[in-house]
């Protein structure tokens, strides 16, 4: 086993920077082409992915925000007509016409950044692996 492996904190280290370099850069590429922020970006994606609509409380624990910045963030995004909520036991979050046409857009750009800065550069076998250690986390 390498030097590495065997020292948590170094590894903890690599693990951090390299999510955070890929994150940047699939960011910068996504989101700056869409015209969105990342949090725009980031809680489209996560609607879409839920089929377009999810409670606050529930969006709020998939994306690990607190309430104060997924409340305030969905007013930015409410004025620009990008998502809806609607009260009724809780606070339901939908992605609006606009909204479904911003993350079908990125889409593509997206799927091109993640495959450039990410996907690109491993093996099948690395992804296969990656992607198992991920699930256990």
């Amino acid at each position: 086993m390498s030097e590495a492996a065997l020292d948590p904190v170094g590894f903890w280290s690599a693990f951090k920077r390299a999510h955070e370099i890929v994150r940047a850069r699939v960011i910068a590429d996504a989101a700056d082409a869409a015209g969105l922020s990342e949090p725009d970006l980031t809680i489209l994606v996560n609607l879409d992915k839920a089929g377009g609509s999810l409670r606050q409380s529930e969006l709020a624990a998939a994306l690990g925000w607190d309430r104060t910045r997924i409340s305030h963030q969905l007013t930015r995004m409410s004025r620009r007509e990008l998502v809806s909520r609607e009260r009724a036991g809780g606070v339901t979050v939908t992605l609006t016409d606009t909204g479904r046409r911003a993350v079908t857009a990125v889409h593509p750009g997206l799927d091109a950044a993640v495959r450039r800065h990410f996907t690109d550069k491993l093996s099948a076998q690395e992804i296969e692996t990656l992607s198992s250690v991920l699930r256990r986390l």
